[in-house]
């Protein structure tokens, strides 16, 4: 049954909703005229096992992180503990309304409280919110804040904001969101921060610096505190973005390198389900001169009085605080997604200081996967040496590494792009394409910590493989896939956004 609207079984098959209450005149009755059917609805009949079948089909479709490798590098798509899952679904939390009262929700204040102050010391900042719901808004909410600070210094005249070159794209469009303007620098031949570039760049007008560490090419700046501190000598504001925080996790941190505002993203570095697997989570922290323009309330504790009769627990109470006068307002409604943060906050309690292995397995994994890569096996050798896979300026790396196919495509007409499709024939999702914009025919591959020896090994066979085939093969591909390949140009301009039903 591969399309639903298509299938009309008998009359009487399928599931009827139960007979209104009122009865069916007077229920009908009750509907403005303006708002009522000319005609029934064409639902489908089909009977239970049927809906079963079919939606089970609709899964088997789709590609993620339950299904194989998902090296897709920068936005991290790694393995979620199911026991984060069984947490999050307990009726304590699952069943409770952002407007129920204080003493009936304990429990979840208190996750609340101590996923701020977990957040606060593994990034060396001195207040965390959790309000954010995505990692781009995590960069609004910073850079607002940022905003609202400059303008209570009598500072307001501060309208730049300075990225390299290599930065996510969110960057330049969460501080234009903010009214700034942009001044991207360029990338020193090593990849990293051009110093005399950044000199050039920052004035009286700086606002803020706005760049990741470790870079998105995987690479560690090294001059990262020279960096912050011409920034902060011109007056402006260094802010970290998150999403390779899993590269240092317990090894340092942003207060550290002298960032001043930091977003974390929860998907990827702990563990809470990405994109289409469940809603975000961009927590912000900042340092102390920021905190009071954060957006509110934030989760507060305070020590429980003898004569306290309200509840039990661990000898605290918890509450909804604001910030004050000062805060830039709400930017989400009630307190954020408490979802992922009651998953991230289960991740961080069962692994503590251990979250350092992380990241070490985060970089072990993407430097052994580079050398597998970097170098082919005997058979392919042959055809390797004359399309070497550059663009990878350092000997180690992070947690993700950029490949650059231009020798490929010089040689033989195969470009990132089509080894990134044919790569789905092997029963793999494509790397990151074509970014950072900086490598030319880049593919940007991330393993992440939970994958085994034995998948990369395996998806580096298969990468080499593919580089030995015929090349029509390559460019034509995929070929075993539901939907072949398209002309993404045309299917972005012409987006088809729900199913068109039966004629």
């Amino acid at each position: 049954m591969s399309d639903l609207f298509e299938f009309n079984g008998a009359e009487s098959a399928g599931w009827s909703q139960p007979e209104p209450s009122l009865g069916e005149q007077e229920a009908w009755s009750t509907v403005p005229e303006p708002l009522r059917r000319e005609s029934p609805p064409a639902w489908p009949r089909a009977s239970e096992p049927e809906l079963v079948r079919h939606y089970t089909w609709l899964s088997s479709r789709n590609f993620g992180i339950d299904t194989g490798f998902y090296p897709l590098g920068s936005c991290t798509m790694k393995h979620n503990p199911r026991l984060n899952e069984r947490i999050v679904q307990l009726p304590g939390i699952d069943r409770i309304h952002p407007l129920q009262p204080e003493h009936q929700v304990q429990g979840l204040l208190a996750i609340f409280f101590e996923m701020q102050e977990m957040l606060s010391i593994c990034s060396g900042m001195d207040e965390v919110t959790l309000q954010p719901v995505a990692g781009a808004q995590g960069e609004f909410t910073a850079m607002r804040c940022i905003q609202e600070f400059h303008r209570s210094i009598d500072q307001g005249h501060r309208d730049k904001v300075i990225v390299p070159d290599s930065a996510h794209g969110t960057n330049p469009a969460s501080a234009a969101m903010c009214g700034y303007d942009i001044i991207e620098i360029p990338s020193a031949a090593d990849g990293r921060i051009d110093l005399a570039a950044l000199e050039e760049a920052v004035g009286d007008d700086t606002a803020a610096m706005m760049i990741t560490n470790p870079s998105t090419l995987g690479l560690f700046e090294l001059e990262i505190s020279q960096a912050a501190e011409m920034v902060h000598e011109a007056g402006g504001q260094m802010y970290y973005d998150g999403a390779n925080f899993n590269a240092i996790l317990g090894k340092t941190d942003p207060g550290r390198m002298g960032f001043d505002a930091v977003h974390y993203n929860l998907h990827k570095t702990f563990s809470q389900p990405h994109g289409g697997g469940g809603p975000g989570s961009g927590p912000i922290g900042v340092k102390a001169h920021l905190a009071p323009f954060l957006p509110s309330p934030i989760a507060g504790r305070r020590k429980r009085v003898a004569d306290d009769s309200e509840g039990v627990g661990d000898g605290y109470w918890y509450f909804w605080r604001g910030i004050g006068e000062s805060s830039i307002g709400k930017i989400q409604q009630w307190h954020g997604n408490s979802g992922a943060v009651v998953r991230a906050w289960a991740f961080y309690r069962r692994y503590g200081r251990e979250l350092e292995r992380m990241s070490e397995h985060a970089v072990l994994n993407a430097n052994y996967l580079r050398h597998r890569i970097l170098n082919p096996s005997p058979d392919t050798a042959a055809r390797m040496h004359a399309m070497p896979l550059d663009g990878a300026p350092a000997d180690v790396v992070k947690h993700e590494f950029t490949l650059s196919l231009s020798a490929l495509k010089e040689a033989v007409g195969v470009t990132g792009r089509d080894v990134a499709k044919r790569l789905l024939d092997y029963g793999v999702m494509a790397p990151t394409l074509y970014f950072p914009m900086i490598v030319p025919e880049c593919l940007m591959i991330e393993p992440t910590e939970t994958e085994s020896k034995e998948v990369m090994d395996r998806f580096a066979d298969d990468f080499h493989k593919i580089l030995s085939e015929d090349p029509e093969v390559v460019t034509s591909a995929p070929h075993t896939t539901d939907v072949r390949r398209v002309d993404e140009v045309w299917a972005a301009r012409n987006l088809v956004l729900r199913h068109p039903g039966p004629e």
